[in-house]
């Protein structure tokens, strides 16, 4: 188990000093700009050790939100409301500056959200992350069509929330003086949410009792 352990935190490594380099360099002199082979040179590995890592080149970029994928399908697991969940849990990252809300205006953090917005190539690999992430949901809220259709709601509305704030602070705003309007709209957003899906919370309490 050790050894599993020991080789495991390798591999997740290796992952993540990968999509470092990568992202640095695409940062430096553009996502079109910079080649596989010159990423793999840059990490010293070949270009087919890459790919066995990173399938296509903007999973080297995605691999930074990857983690975020089945975020709240385990913020739901459990919860006898899991909108009122997935509002604390949005409400707290709004709290800690988290970059996955957008507010946060750490310059790294902005640079990687114009260049994941920016690349066109990037913002339509990111959309099969989003469809992963309703999937997961989805599944924590039970499965079948109305849990797909309440998982993508969520979705939206976390990922809306989260533009929204990016696109205020990259255009120069304060942190400080978005961080109001972001609880604000966050709390609205759920509670419409809550509003338009309220067999949700009465789902999981039948399923409790």
């Amino acid at each position: 188990m050790g050894e599993m352990g020991l080789r495991e935190r390798k591999k997740q490594r290796m992952y993540q000093d990968v999509s470092d380099i990568a992202v640095r360099l695409f940062l430096e002199r553009g996502f079109d700009a910079v080649s596989v082979a010159e990423v793999a040179a840059a990490a010293g590995i070949s270009k087919p050790t890459l790919f066995r890592y990173f399938p296509a080149k903007e999973d080297l970029v995605l691999h930074r939100i990857a983690d975020h994928e089945t975020e709240a399908a385990r913020v739901v697991a459990g919860e006898v409301d899991p909108v009122d969940a997935l509002r604390r849990n949005f409400l707290a990252g709004l709290d800690r500056r988290d970059p996955v809300t957008g507010l946060n205006d750490h310059p790294q953090v902005l640079a990687f959200h114009r260049l994941l917005y920016g690349t066109p190539a990037l913002a339509a690999r990111a959309y099969a992350h989003v469809e992963r992430s309703e999937t997961a949901l989805a599944e924590a809220l039970g499965g079948g069509l109305d849990a797909r259709l309440a998982a993508g709601q969520i979705i939206a509305v976390q990922r809306i929330l989260a533009e929204e704030n990016w696109r205020r602070i990259a255009a120069g705003e304060p942190v400080e003086q978005v961080a109001p309007d972001a609880v604000r709209a966050a709390e609205r957003a759920f509670r419409r949410l809550a509003e338009g899906l309220p067999e949700l919370r009465s789902r999981e309490a039948g399923a409790r009792q």
